[in-house]
């Protein structure tokens, strides 16, 4: 019996040996976590950090500058044993109040272990504007309020002017809600940001993670910005309605949960985004404002011509960056060749990485005279982000070899050679001695047709003459008509662009939007991109611009953001087409 016990000892102390090394070899972890990720300003949360493993000291909380530290730090420790395995925990526990509103990141934790020191994961925290506590946490808005985040993700924070970024609208639910209803209610604005929305392949509803905990979760819209000035720019909430189905506690007669559903108001947090101003050191006379990576090209189709012959000229830009922001280097060619103005060519795709493709300008080149003519070399310059310097590509000297076609004037040669020229006794023998008109038999003018034509030109011109000053004297006098007349074809031009993308959806309204932009700065000669819709409208209002017209350029506007989140067909872009033609000669008579 004694030897049994002693082997029953031997085989207990193998075994925990086993456990023990069988639990040093688990990942050791320190985790973050809190109560909740979303909270209004008179609100408070608990924030937990948890050590898997025994041994661990000298814990470090980080900074909570945001928030006031109104409870702890507590410590606890919990050991067991189930079913052989060991289980071990020592938290640290906080309770925080915040400070002020919006959407911070509470720095990593840090502990030692083994001589290493490890960090906590780090977590996102949205404080929103007071909220009215409810006398009851069952109420089925607080629920839901605490069940569902709408979250704004920027890939950078503190990018360049003229560097694109990132931009995505995720929903996240829990698995205690369900949701039956969504909609957006307001749209971010990005003012002062070129923005383009990318393109979704429907809504899906996938698993993932927001801030340490399980949640399903939906990507609502996502775009391309590019800042196009520096300093703080800010990127409004987004905000929907949503119907949410919340468990009211109870069960039915067969033990499913019962739900209640309940409608409410989520927004995202404002962003901030802090742009960079491009470096002045270094920054060559030619740059333009392309920034990111890029290569150069410049192509001549055609090196022998004769007078007459096109060729063409390709300016080429390939590569990632703000391909839409920017102006191609022009090329400089001789009189002699006539060179028109280029068609400009664009293959760019929208990702999220940014714009990818190129852009091309093609000029028409037809020479006039016989000769070798040079075109220069082209410089193109940019800015990388990534390596923080300007590069500068400069492309190789052309030549245009006419080899038929007209000799230059004698004013524009250089040098001409002359010779003395010799008398025979024959030397204009050639020439008629008796001129022609001696020969012909005579015929009289009179009564010939063009005596006729003649006499009866008066009689019938001068009652179209009448006709024609009396319908130009009824035109010029009517000013009203004129105006009319002129805005006309002033909007035509300027939409001329827009009315090419019909039946595109993301160009054309990108292009309309463009165009009464363009027409404002050609009119009123300010950058009204970079300013927002209500500074428009009282910059018209102070041109004495009637209130309907305002409301009516404004609403253009306003239909270019809105589209681009809804289904447009033909016909109602038509409609839009035609609606910006009549704003834009409304505005146009006034201005």
């Amino acid at each position: 019996m004694l030897q049994m016990s002693t082997y029953t000892k031997i085989f207990i102390l193998f075994a925990l040996s086993f456990f023990s090394l069988g639990a040093a070899a688990q990942d050791v972890e320190l985790k973050a976590s809190v109560s909740k990720n979303k909270l209004g300003l008179n609100q408070r949360l608990r924030i937990q950090y948890a050590i898997n493993k025994q041994g661990a000291d000298n814990f470090t909380p980080p900074n909570f500058k945001n928030f006031k530290v109104v409870g702890g730090p507590s410590q606890s420790v919990s050991q067991s044993w189930i079913n052989g395995k060991e289980s071990f925990s020592q938290s640290y526990t906080y309770f925080l109040q915040p400070k002020r509103k919006g959407e911070f990141n509470l720095p990593p934790a840090t502990i030692e272990f083994n001589g290493k020191t490890l960090k906590s994961n780090v977590l996102k925290i949205i404080v929103v504007d007071a909220v009215e506590l409810p006398k009851n946490p069952n109420d089925p808005g607080y629920i839901a309020s605490q069940n569902i985040h709408l979250v704004a993700e920027i890939s950078k924070a503190s990018p360049y002017v003229g560097e694109g970024v990132y931009l995505e609208y995720r929903l996240y639910f829990s698995q205690n809600v369900g949701i039956y209803d969504n909609a957006i209610t307001e749209s971010p604005q990005y003012n002062g940001f070129w923005n383009q929305e990318i393109k979704r392949n429907g809504t899906t509803v996938k698993q993932g993670t927001y801030n340490g905990k399980n949640y399903r979760y939906a990507v609502l819209h996502k775009a391309l910005l590019i800042p196009t000035k520096s300093g703080k720019l800010t990127i409004d909430p987004m905000k929907m309605d949503i119907v949410v189905a919340v468990p009211t506690g109870r069960t039915d007669f067969f033990g499913n949960v019962m739900t209640r559903q309940v409608r409410k108001e989520f927004a995202s947090a404002k962003k901030t985004v802090r742009v960079k101003e491009l470096p002045t050191a270094n920054k060559p006379a030619d740059f333009n404002g392309a920034v990111g990576t890029f290569a150069f090209d410049v192509n001549l189709n055609k090196q022998l011509l004769k007078a007459n012959e096109t060729a063409e000229i390709a300016v080429k830009v390939t590569g990632k960056g703000n391909l839409k922001l920017f102006e191609l280097p022009k090329i400089t060619t001789p009189k002699e060749l006539e060179t028109y103005e280029p068609k400009r060519q664009e293959k760019i795709n929208i990702a999220t990485s940014g714009l990818k493709g190129s852009i091309t300008d093609v000029y028409t080149v037809v020479p006039q005279y016989k000769g070798k003519y040079k075109i220069p070399a082209v410089t193109f310059s940019y800015f990388d982000p990534k390596e923080k310097v300007y590069q500068t590509i400069t492309t190789e000297d052309m030549y245009v070899d006419v080899l038929q076609g007209k000799e230059l004037s004698d004013s524009t040669s250089p040098s001409v050679t002359k010779k003395q020229v010799t008398l025979t006794g024959n030397a204009f023998e050639y020439i008629q001695k008796t001129p022609n008109w001696q020969e012909r038999t005579r015929r009289p003018f009179f009564k010939s047709t063009g005596y006729y034509v003649l006499l009866l030109l008066p009689l019938i011109g001068i009652p179209i003459a009448i006709f024609y000053k009396k319908k130009r004297d009824e035109k010029a006098g009517d000013i009203e008509g004129n105006k009319m007349r002129k805005a006309d074809r002033l909007a035509k031009k300027y939409l001329s662009e827009a009315s090419k993308q019909l039946g595109n959806k993301e160009a054309f309204y990108e292009s309309l939007e463009r165009a009464l932009h363009n027409y404002l700065k050609a009119k009123l000669k300010i950058e009204t991109t970079d300013i927002s819709k209500e500074k428009i409208a009282n910059i018209l209002q102070n041109k004495n611009v009637d209130s309907e017209s305002i409301r009516s350029f404004i609403a253009v506007l306003d239909d270019c953001d809105f589209a681009r989140y809804t289904p447009i067909d033909n016909v109602q872009m038509q409609q839009e087409y035609e609606k910006a033609k009549l704003v834009i000669t409304q505005l146009d008579k006034q201005l």
